[in-house]
């Protein structure tokens, strides 16, 4: 099918339902009641649509308009569109709405003037295929370009190890395996591929890379980050030039989408026990630090970002920093931080891209309604992700301007860095979305990358007697959940913001990859069949699929292996000569009493969809070369453990690896 062009209204505007409420990115529990939002959306609409009509402004004319014409260099057709524009159409485009709470009455994307929309974990179309998505934001696209200056629409979506909302898409390793490989040429290569199956399903914009720094691996978003030490992940940085090319006018082609480093800054620094949500206990809680450690640990991935790869949009993070030098216990929240996101972000460091805030940030901070918006405006935020609450927000806004607590110049400010990003993107010139490599989603070209990612991010602990690698067609007898458990090894934000066990999505186990090496495999998930007979035993441990908070130590998760893992270990182990021991997980666990046991042990992380890539090295078709990302503790106790640390006593320490390759 040809890819829509300008001016021109999709042929279907699929009926999609609304998603489960627990399914969406809402930072708390999310007990959302979406339909009760969505009725108070309503009601918010209604009172914005007393204000001055949008196309009150001022008569078109007969020539076109200079910000139209693509020649021009961006800040003239920013800068022509922005005086064109009314008071409430600048408060649209500072609005984005999850897609669900205007899927029942589509107008309201015209009607409001909405700048972007968004698809939050697990909200897909009812089709959830590459034509289906692109339906749905071309059906979106078609109301945004019926407003009276044409503004399209900015559809952002969480990218966030492939396209992972997509089911057939190709799914990659979590971050945290990424860092293991430390092979900053192949993130790159797989963020172009990211882009590339993101944008031509619609999507122009991700929620990624997360640039953060893990300090505790009792954070639910372990996972999310390169690893520890703030020079591995700039190195890892690459990922933003693959989502958005060497420059920012690569964008406007159909292999790149807009990147979002987040979460601006210091989530992967925050002290366990402070989080205030929910029953989080480390996500979204307080960074406790001094300026100066802080710019050595969570800002300096984001001067990388800013000043080397010119990353197009930050996201400011849910937690909060309290500065030592003024006393602890004072702390101020990210959304709200003027030093923060606009002293030091946007004056010292030069970011001159667009603030989006996550799901629901504001609604944090202290005072009414009212007062929250005017907070995180004034502190620098650009763009507001209120999801349910787009109507309410412009409303607010719009009365803080004329009540003279915000700022004109502040609103023009956010709205050309908006404007400027879709400029960049070529959506004036091509708002629909660009099919024709649409056909390459989840194609073996792309799953080989993914494979090799997964080989590569393989870390070997332990290997007594040259375990590793296995020989061909040896009788292996296999054990555990995770060996054959696609959901399993995704991990969260695959196809739903959780993230669920089970054939989720297309893909191979671990399991299927062994059998690709031997033709001699027994299978038993609980180690109850018999082991008689078998040369090597390899045993699967790990977790199951979280993310965020409500994957956080203390929150119902644990670092420690469930009975029924050390079960299996215990038998397996204990009966067949060569026993190989794989962690599936998004951190490390702690293996401290079992370890003895294990002839070999590998850290497999998350590795996506391609579980095969796992068996390459256990059976020697790649080495291992990885290498860990982060520190391994002896006991969940000794968390925060890092490197530099001055007591520093980890069961394996940062950068520890062995490797089978013949070279090193």
């Amino acid at each position: 099918m040809r890819a829509a062009r300008a001016g021109e209204v999709p042929s279907r505007a699929c009926s999609e339902p609304p998603p489960r409420r627990d399914d969406l990115r809402d930072p708390r529990t999310r007990a959302v009641a979406t339909r009760t939002r969505i009725g108070r959306s309503l009601v918010a609409l209604a009172a914005v649509a007393v204000l001055p009509p949008v196309a009150a402004a001022r008569p078109a004319s007969a020539d076109p308009a200079p910000y139209l014409d693509a020649r021009l260099p961006v800040p003239k057709r920013v800068q022509d569109l922005l005086g064109r524009m009314t008071l409430e159409e600048k408060g649209g485009q500072m609005a984005q709405a999850e897609r669900s709470a205007v899927d029942g009455d589509r107008d309201r994307i015209t009607t409001l003037g909405l700048g972007s929309l968004l698809s939050g974990g697990g909200s897909v179309p009812a089709e959830n295929t590459a034509k289906g998505w692109a339906d749905m934001v071309d059906a979106y696209q078609s109301k945004a370009l019926a407003t009276r200056l044409k503004i399209p629409l900015l559809y952002g979506v969480d990218s966030v190890h492939g396209h992972n909302n997509l089911v057939g898409a190709t799914v990659f390793p979590h971050n945290l395996a990424m860092g293991a490989t430390r092979n900053p040429d192949l993130v790159r290569r797989e963020e172009r591929i990211t882009a590339i199956e993101t944008r031509a399903t619609g999507p122009q914009w991700v929620f990624a890379p997360c640039v953060c720094v893990v300090r505790d691996l009792r954070w639910g978003r372990a996972y999310e980050s390169f690893g520890e030490d703030p020079r591995l992940v700039v190195d890892m940085e690459t990922r933003i030039e693959g989502f958005q090319g060497r420059n920012r006018r690569d964008m406007a082609g159909p292999e790149r989408v807009l990147a979002t480093a987040k979460h601006f800054a210091g989530d992967g620094d925050t002290k366990f026990g402070s989080s205030r949500t929910g029953t989080y206990t480390v996500d979204q809680g307080v960074t406790v630090t001094d300026r100066r450690t802080f710019d050595r640990i969570d800002l300096a991935p984001y001067v990388t970002a800013v000043r080397k790869y010119r990353v197009g949009s930050i996201m400011p993070s849910f937690s909060s920093v309290d500065w030592t030098e003024d006393g602890v216990g004072n702390p101020v929240k990210m959304s709200a931080h003027r030093e923060l996101l606009t002293d030091v972000l946007k004056g010292r460091i030069g970011f001159d891209g667009f603030l989006i805030s996550d799901w629901e940030a504001v609604h944090q901070l202290p005072g009414d309604y009212a007062t929250q918006v005017r907070t995180a405006v004034n502190a620098g935020m650009d763009m507001f992700m209120e999801p349910f609450s787009a109507p309410r927000f412009v409303e607010a806004l719009l009365g803080e301007v004329k009540a003279g607590r915000v700022a004109t110049s502040r609103i023009d400010d956010a709205v050309a860095r908006i404007l400027t990003a879709k400029f960049e993107l070529g959506l004036f010139e091509h708002p629909y979305t660009d099919r024709r490599l649409a056909g390459t989603i989840g194609s073996p070209e792309h799953r080989a990358v993914a494979r090799r990612a997964v080989a590569e991010s393989q870390v070997l602990l332990k290997n007594s007697a040259n375990a590793l690698p296995l020989k061909r067609n040896v009788r292996i007898y296999v054990a555990g959940v995770n060996a054959d458990d696609v959901g399993n090894q995704a991990g969260g934000w695959t196809v739903s913001w959780q993230g669920s066990s089970g054939p989720i999505i297309p893909g191979t186990t671990i399991l299927d990859g062994i059998r690709q090496h031997s033709s001699d495999v027994t299978y038993s998930a609980d180690a109850s069949a018999p082991t008689s007979g078998s040369d090597a035993g390899v045993v699967v441990v790990g977790e199951k699929p979280y993310a965020e908070g409500v994957g956080d130590v203390g929150n119902g998760h644990t670092l420690n292996l469930s009975d029924a893992d050390k079960a299996n270990i215990d038998t397996v182990c204990g009966a067949i000569g060569t026993c190989v021991v794989l962690d599936v997980a998004g951190r490390p666990q702690i293996v401290t009493d079992r370890l003895a046991k294990a002839d070999a042990f590998v850290m497999s992380w998350l590795p996506g969809s391609e579980g095969a890539g796992v068996a390459d090295v256990l059976f020697g078709d790649r080495p291992f070369t990885g290498r860990l990302p982060v520190s391994w503790p002896r006991t969940e106790a000794q968390e925060p453990i890092n490197v530099g640390d001055r007591d520093y006593r980890p069961l394996f320490r940062y950068g520890y690896g062995l490797t089978t390759d013949p070279r090193r």
